[in-house]
């Protein structure tokens, strides 16, 4: 195995890790904040940060913060320490070069695929359009990894 492919496998993993990292830091502000007033929480970010509060994002992002119950927050908590979980297997898994890291950042990738695609559809952006691609070409790279290295 080179180095520079290892090199490509270790920089696929710190990206696995690093979403993994925002995933653990949102279920912990999730679950933070299940028993607080949540437009308030969110009302003095919008002050701290220098947002606009009539800006039509913000007055959005305000009005579903509002319509948050501890029940949903909750869910968000849960999904995104099971996603991180995830992320973290892989990335570790990634960052050692194990085989099965490599099967099982394809499998878990690829089944995300459909989801960015709908996402992205809904509710357009440029940064989900550059993740999808970083995504479909991370599964590209180690199908041809894995059927290269057969041995």
């Amino acid at each position: 195995m080179k180095s520079a492919d290892n090199r490509v496998i270790r920089l696929i993993a710190l990206f696995k890790l690093f979403k993994a990292i925002l995933l653990i830091a949102v279920g912990m502000s999730a679950l933070h904040l299940i028993h607080k007033d949540v437009a308030s929480v969110v009302q003095h970010w919008v002050k701290m940060l220098g947002l606009v509060p009539g800006n039509r994002y913000v007055d959005e992002a305000l009005q579903k913060a509002g319509n948050l119950t501890p029940g949903k927050i909750k869910s968000l908590g849960v999904v995104s320490f099971l996603y991180a979980g995830l992320f973290l297997t892989e990335g570790i898994g990634l960052w050692l070069v194990k085989r099965w890291a490599e099967w099982f950042s394809v499998i878990i990738t690829s089944s995300l695929v459909p989801i960015e695609v709908y996402e992205i559809c809904r509710h357009p952006s440029i940064i989900k359009s550059l993740v999808l691609i970083f995504n479909v070409a991370v599964v590209g790279y180690l199908i041809y990894r894995i059927r290269n290295e057969r041995g």
